[in-house]
């Protein structure tokens, strides 16, 4: 059997899957710590038996892996799509914020767990680099948009990516979806505060 099939099946298990095993093990890990959690306790949380967890993967390093790359590669499936490489800087860049925010609403636990991390394991260096890549990408946006005389000259490109992304991630620690308020709500909220101080002057009246 290959590896290919011998996942597939794992993953098939009757009973319950890799993707309710990982929705749960975020929760604890956002808990407890990832180092502070143990399978012992993953497996009373999920009411199942630790061999039940191996059953699908292989350690819980594995399962920090899989979790903090779904949030990984969901906000790299945002810098591939059409909407942020043509067209102006400036728009890619709104573009990437925005769906940077609806990302995060609705990877919120993935998010969490990735943005918590700090590198004492393998696992979270990767992801760590990884994150530095992401932020690379969004560094060179805002260069390339102050090139084009989109941005406002006063405020250092390097500073203005912080800061953006400091408005975006600090949203795990206030939204919770029982309180009502839809993904493109906060997206639109976040983007008209940021763009409208962000854009230079006559770019606004281009805009509008």
């Amino acid at each position: 059997m290959s590896d290919n099939a011998g996942k597939a099946n794992r993953r098939g298990r009757p009973g319950y899957d890799l993707g309710r095993l990982l929705d749960v093990t975020v929760r604890v890990f956002n808990e407890r710590g990832y180092e502070g959690t143990s399978m012992e306790d993953l497996s009373q949380r999920l009411g199942i038996t630790k061999s039940a967890i191996y059953y699908h993967v292989s350690s819980k390093d594995e399962l920090l892996r899989l979790s903090v790359n779904r949030a990984l590669d969901a906000l790299f499936a945002v810098i591939e799509e059409d909407a942020s490489r043509t067209g102006r800087a400036i728009d890619r860049l709104e573009h990437v914020v925005r769906r940077s925010v609806e990302v995060l609403v609705a990877e919120l636990p993935f998010v969490t767990l990735l943005l918590r991390v700090r590198g004492n394991t393998k696992v979270e260096r990767q992801a760590l680099a990884r994150r530095r890549e992401f932020d690379r990408i969004v560094s060179e946006l805002v260069e390339q948009a102050e090139a084009e005389g989109s941005i406002r000259p006063d405020v250092d490109p390097a500073l203005t990516s912080r800061l953006l992304f400091g408005m975006v991630n600090s949203i795990i620690e206030w939204y919770r979806p029982s309180r009502g308020l839809r993904a493109e709500q906060i997206a639109d909220a976040v983007t008209k505060i940021a763009f409208d101080g962000l854009r230079h002057e006559r770019d606004r009246d281009l805009v509008e």
